[in-house]
């Protein structure tokens, strides 16, 4: 199932880290498992609060401003815009590219 989501974020990543995958799919659980949690919704401000709150504060630890890491969170929403489906997977691990955090998720 981890080889699905690595070829999904391979779509928008150059060198994968598998590992890093696998542990966003871990941390996700069986969350997955439901479509819609699986999915993240660009057009849900609550959704995008819980993505700030959930997984940069909270999972990366990230203390920068709202305003910053909504601003970091709108550029991926604007990296995958072409998916009218964006997968949590992908979404997370983008956004833990993006603040080097990778290795701090195998």
């Amino acid at each position: 199932m981890s080889t699905d989501y690595t070829n999904d974020v391979a779509r928008y990543a150059k060198n994968v880290n598998e590992q890093a995958v696998a542990g966003i799919v871990k941390h996700l659980g069986i969350a997955l498992r439901g479509r819609d949690a699986a999915l993240v919704s660009c057009s849900s401000k609550d959704e995008l609060a819980r993505v700030r709150d959930g997984w940069l504060k909270k999972k990366l630890g990230l203390t920068d401003d709202d305003k910053a890491l909504d601003a970091a969170i709108n550029e991926i929403c604007t990296t995958m815009k072409g998916d009218s489906q964006k997968q949590r997977v992908t979404f997370y691990y983008l956004l833990a590219e993006k603040y080097n955090k990778l290795d701090a998720l195998v």
